[in-house]
């Protein structure tokens, strides 16, 4: 084989996976926004649809845009987001219809309804895109003049109806959208604990440094895991679809938030840790505490399909817990190992909570100290 056939072979068994991989990621994408492609679909014609074929106006294209552009393509599609981004749109097209009726269509139209559009959406809303979706809209209306006054405004409200009633009808944050976040958190949690763990075993302050910036950077899974589980909540309460999942919605809410808590506490634990760390020396004792709370926190993440799992993760986390007394379990250690044993004691508590324990019942189990 010459030269260049080898270094041809090469770049074909390269290229092969990196292009799988490519597809698979695009496909992925593609399935991730099919619930979002399906309300726009649905809202953007239904509006359209009415606004024609029952209102008898000739080309109600803003019940359209409007619908496209306050449903959007973002997996977050909170109620509430909706309808701000309708007010919005509303608002600029209130503006060009008034710009209109009083000074007629021209360039210099254009530029006075731009402005006062922009001045009134920056001061009713701090979302610069609030502003955007209003002065888009109002030159939409300003360029497709209509001989009846406030015509493009009645298309521009049956728009945003349709995107209201399609968030109901159509849930666009699906129950395995907010447990794929849930999982990420978990995954990420389990990482830095893990790495924790191994630099007190081995007194590694490397491994001690990595494991603070892991816990340091959970607060970006944390954040992801509320805002998907936020908009599925916001819209289970107003869709009759998912009725059901509101009391495990709740649940998950219960979970996230002593999750939020415990990866707070896991950065106190990560600091003192790599504090130890700098003498080299072994800490069999805590890196044991700690991982038998990472494999109690896996038995929360199981609970979240599986809510009969709680018991046995409260059982996990309790036993633990119950131990959790510095001087007991270091009679001989310093100050430095004590107040490290210490820090996993809210740790404890936190784990026991997203277990669902009463905080008040977590707090009873640890040691007097």
């Amino acid at each position: 084989m010459t030269p260049d056939d080898s270094s041809t072979t090469v770049g074909v068994v390269v290229a092969g996976p990196r292009w799988r991989s490519t597809v698979g990621r695009r496909v992925n994408r593609v399935r991730e926004s099919l619930p979002a492609i399906a309300q726009i679909v649905v809202a953007a014609t239904a509006a359209y649809a009415f606004a024609h074929f029952v209102l008898g106006h000739s080309v109600p294209l803003l019940a359209a845009t409007v619908t496209v552009s306050s449903l959007g393509l973002v997996r977050d599609a909170r109620p509430w987001r909706v309808a701000e981004t309708v007010m919005g749109m509303l608002v600029g097209i209130l503006i060009a219809e008034v710009v209109l009726l009083v000074a007629g269509a021209g360039w210099w139209q254009i530029a006075l309804a731009m402005t006062v559009t922009l001045v009134v959406a920056r001061f009713l809303s701090p979302q610069p895109g609030f502003a955007l979706a209003a002065v888009v809209q109002s030159l939409i209306a300003l360029v497709l003049v209509s001989g009846v006054p406030f015509l493009r405004l009645v298309d521009g409200a049956i728009g945003g109806v349709a995107a209201l009633i399609v968030t109901a009808l159509i849930p666009r944050t699906l129950r395995r959208t907010e447990l794929r976040d849930a999982d990420e958190l978990f995954d990420a949690l389990d990482a830095a604990m893990d790495t924790i763990v191994r630099a007190l075993r081995r007194g590694d302050r490397a491994r001690a440094e990595r494991g603070l910036e892991r816990a340091r950077s959970l607060q970006t899974y944390v954040d992801a895991w509320s805002g998907s589980l936020e908009s599925g909540r916001e819209v289970a309460r107003i869709s009759p679809f998912l009725r059901r999942q509101r009391t495990e919605l709740d649940r998950h809410e219960r979970v996230r938030g002593a999750l939020d808590l415990t990866t707070r506490n896991l950065r106190v634990v990560a600091r003192r840790a790599a504090y130890l760390c700098a003498d080299g020396e072994s800490r069999p004792v805590p890196a044991d505490l700690l991982a038998e709370l990472a494999r109690g926190a896996g038995l929360v993440r199981d609970s979240l399909d599986d809510i009969s799992l709680e018991p046995v993760a409260r059982e996990a986390v309790g036993a633990v817990a119950r131990r959790l007394d510095p001087a007991n379990l270091l009679p001989e250690g310093r100050v430095g190992e004590l107040n490290l044993i210490a820090a996993l004691r809210p740790l404890a508590v936190d784990l026991l909570v997203a277990a669902g324990m009463p905080s008040a019942d977590a707090r009873a189990l640890l040691p007097r100290v």
